[in-house]
């Protein structure tokens, strides 16, 4: 298995991340966006209106590479965060159709490379003491 339970169920408890790709210039592009985990296939399908009209889902004819984030303030006193990082590769495809027809068929596939993990299963270490849980996938 790619990612954790703990990095699932984390995955599962929200809808917003943020996809970062490369333009054909190089540059790059970080866009929030929408998402489920396909739990079949191990990846990130990231779907919305208009997407094979959008600037990131054309990044990826010149680059596949990408970086997904998902994170969030699990408490401000005392300052805990917890980020999913997902560096890996995406692709263009044609998902299944939106019964309200609100939805681009087309949607990204984010399959994960290298996974960094951060204060998700940890709440008892001292924020500042936690170490990311760094790995290939």
């Amino acid at each position: 298995m790619t990612f954790k339970p703990h990095e699932l169920d984390f995955l599962r408890s929200t809808v917003l991340g943020r996809l970062a790709t490369v333009d054909p210039h190089g540059a790059p592009q970080n866009s929030p966006v929408g998402f489920t985990y396909n739990d079949e296939l191990g990846t990130i399908d990231i779907a919305g209106y208009r997407m094979s009209a959008s600037r990131k889902y054309r990044n990826l004819a010149h680059n596949n590479k990408v970086a997904f984030v998902v994170d969030d303030i699990a408490s401000r006193d005392p300052w805990r965060v917890r980020c999913l990082e997902i560096r890996g590769t995406a692709e263009q495809v044609t998902g299944a159709s939106d019964p309200d027809g609100q939805l681009d068929p087309a949607i990204i596939r984010v399959t994960p490379r290298r996974i960094i993990s951060f204060g998700i299963d940890d709440q008892d270490t001292a924020p500042h003491d936690l170490v990311p849980d760094i790995r290939d996938a």
